[in-house]
This record gives structure tokens, C-alpha cells and sequence, in this order.
């Protein structure tokens, strides 16, 4: 960071925090006091600021609303034993963000806007940051395009926000997904590696679908030959093959996914081997069905390690191994949230802590 933004600060005459039950927090509709604005205007970004969490006015005409720029990052926050927070890779997300900025053809967010103006709310929040076990901040920064203008071309003006939600368990079981070979989350020389608004609202009719039938989640694949496997749309998908820790490769249609790559580094440095490449569907069902497939996830910000119990695949239910019998996810879970919850000494240098 280059330099020390000058972050105005306007607080809640009254906080929300006396009528929060800390002990019911469903993942993304209880929101902290506050939240950080900063708008780019004129080709440079200015009047960063923490307000009090509220409505944000603008026209109905903005570009966000027609033409879909609008990009997010999912971030979380922890408290540590001895009571002050930290935030979990946060220059990675950063990168991550313009990287998506880039491709969106949007204004890049300096780091220094990024990080600070991420901090100064918590720090105002922090009160809000949960002290239980499994529990964190989720942090959302989230960039839109505000010209108010009817003509496809990109955005002159941008709002930068950054919103915080206490939350515990994304998903609290092992889950039951369908291999999606109908629709299409990504397509090549698209945006699927982008965290981009539009690519999660055209994943929500498949997955309405899905659900319908049973399913919590989807497993995307290719959209060229639907043989193999991608992400899962909240999260990127992990497999134990043979003891090896297999992921398909990031690619144009595939999120370069914080937790994915975490999980990657302390796999190897637990001497499991890991490869990252194409993955067929066809190969995932034979390793279930002899037997050396004995595990498999998903793996993100909000979900961090979640066990996939069963897979639907052409209308046949494949059953996977018991969830207390994964040593290669489990172990490797348990390690990430003890560096997470500052239980275990952060080798990496993974966490950022503000306060």
C-alpha cells in the first residue's frame, strides 16, 4: 500500500447489535452497522468513506442495472484467541478482484482503497466479528458501474462498497449434487474465471431445477462436450483419487478460487499429492464405483471445506464414503481453521490482523 487514506467516518446513532441473536446467523441476511463506500468519478477514485449500512441511492438507469457490470469478492475475518481480528488472504482476493475488473472492462480499485478502506470498517465493526467457534465475519467488497447513460459501452463511473455479514456454517452436511450436462455455467473465452454478477444469475434456473429434485448443488461441466468436470458455482471441486488430492485446472471457465489454492499449498506441504488438471465425469463415477475414489468436496470462502455426500449422474444416485473416514479433508480442514482461528502458528503469512 502506497499510501494512508484519509477514511471519513459517520457512525449509527443506534447499533443493531443489542437485537442480534449471535447464536441464529443464516450466511448473508444479518448485516453489521456499517459499511465502506468509495466512488470513481472523473478517472480517479475518491470520498472513501464508512456509513451506516443502509439503502444506497441511484438512477434506475445506471449501467450495473443493463449491461451487468458489476463484480464481488468474498472475503472472511476471524477472531483469534487473544481477542483481536484478523482477515484470511485478503491480498489474494484483492488480486483476484481486478482480475475480474480487468475483464469486466471496469476501473481497477487501488490496493490501498482495497485494504484500508476493508479495515476501517471492522474496526468499526468489530464488535460485530463473532468469538464462537465455526463463526466469522464475511466480508463482500462489490464494484458496480453507476453512468446513468443507455448506450453499451463501458461505465465511466463506479461505486466501490464493501458490506460485512456474521455468519456461521454455509452448509451444515455433507451434500447431495447433480452432474449438471443440460446447462452451462461458463464457456471459453468467456468470464467464468471472473467473479462477475451475471454468471451466478445464469447458474439460478439449473440450480431452482436441481433442487427441485432433491439436489443442494450443481457439478458444472465443459460446455463443449459436458465430459468434464469444473467448479461448482459457490465453490471449486476437490477429489481423493488413489491418495491423490485431484482438481480440475484453472482455466477461462474456472475460478481461480482462494480456498482452493490454500487447500492446494497445505496439501503439499502435508506430503499429499496434488494434481491440478481436466477431470472427467466419467472418471469420477468408475472411482466410485471401485472404490478408489474415498473422497471428495467443495471448497470456498463461504463453504471452506464441505463434504459431498452423493452424486446424481444421469439419473442414478452415487453414494460416496463416510464422512468421518476422509483423513486427507479433514485433516487438511482442521489445519486451515486452526491457521484460520490463530489456534496454530500462520506459516504462510496468510493472515492479515488489523487489529
Amino acid at each position: 500500500m502506497t499510501e494512508t487514506l484519509d477514511i471519513k467516518v459517520t457512525k449509527v446513532e443506534q447499533t443493531r447489535l443489542t437485537v442480534t441473536d449471535f447464536s441464529e446467523l443464516p450466511f448473508g441476511k444479518v448485516f453489521t452497522d456499517h459499511m465502506f463506500l468509495c466512488d470513481y468519478e472523473d478517472g480517479e477514485w475518491k470520498n472513501p468513506r464508512v456509513v451506516p449500512y443502509g439503502p444506497i441511492p441511484m438512477s434506475p438507469a445506471i449501467s450495473a442495472l443493463h449491461y451487468g457490470q458489476a463484480i464481488f469478492e468474498g472475503i472472511k475475518a476471524y477472531r483469534l484467541p487473544d481477542g483481536k481480528i484478523s482477515i484470511f488472504r485478503a491480498d489474494k482476493n484483492f488480486l483476484r478482484f481486478n482480475k475480474s475488473a480487468r475483464r469486466m472492462a471496469m476501473a481497477e480499485v487501488p490496493e490501498e482503497i482495497f485494504m484500508q478502506g476493508m479495515a476501517a470498517l471492522i474496526n468499526v465493526d468489530e464488535k460485530w466479528v463473532p468469538n464462537q467457534e465455526d463463526y466469522a465475519l464475511y466480508i463482500r467488497p462489490v464494484m458496480y458501474a453507476t453512468d446513468p447513460y443507455l448506450g453499451v459501452r463501458p461505465s465511466d463511473s463506479y461505486t466501490f462498497a464493501v458490506l460485512t455479514t456474521p455468519t456461521g456454517k454455509y452448509y451444515n452436511k455433507a451434500l447431495r449434487v447433480k452432474v449438471e450436462t443440460e446447462f452451462t455455467r461458463a464457456d471459453d473465452g468467456g468470464v467464468g474465471y471472473a467473479k462477475t454478477a451475471g454468471n451466478y444469475a445464469r447458474s439460478l434456473y439449473p440450480f431452482e431445477v436441481a433442487r427441485k429434485e432433491g439436489f443442494d448443488q450443481l457439478i458444472w461441466t465443459d460446455a463443449q462436450t459436458h465430459e468434464f468436470i469444473e467448479e461448482a458455482g459457490t465453490a471449486n471441486l476437490m477429489f481423493v483419487i488413489d491418495g491423490k488430492l485431484i482438481t480440475p485446472a484453472v482455466r477461462t471457465t474456472v475460478l481461480d478460487g482462494v480456498t482452493r489454492d490454500t487447500i492446494i499449498q497445505l496439501a503439499k506441504a502435508e506430503g499429499v499429492e496434488v494434481e491440478e488438471r481436466r477431470l472427467s465425469v466419467k472418471e469420477i463415477i468408475e472411482g466410485i464405483e471401485n472404490g478408489k475414489l474415498t473422497e471428495a468436496f467443495a471448497a470456498g470462502t463461504a463453504a471452506t471445506v464441505t463434504h459431498i455426500g452423493e452424486i446424481g449422474y444421469e439419473g442414478k444416485t452415487y453414494t460416496l464414503t463416510d464422512v468421518a473416514s476422509r483423513n486427507i479433508s479433514n485433516g487438511i480442514a482442521k489445519t486451515l481453521n486452526d491457521i484460520k482461528y490463530g489456534l496454530a502458528p500462520d506459516t504462510f503469512g496468510w493472515n492479515w490482523v488489523i487489529s
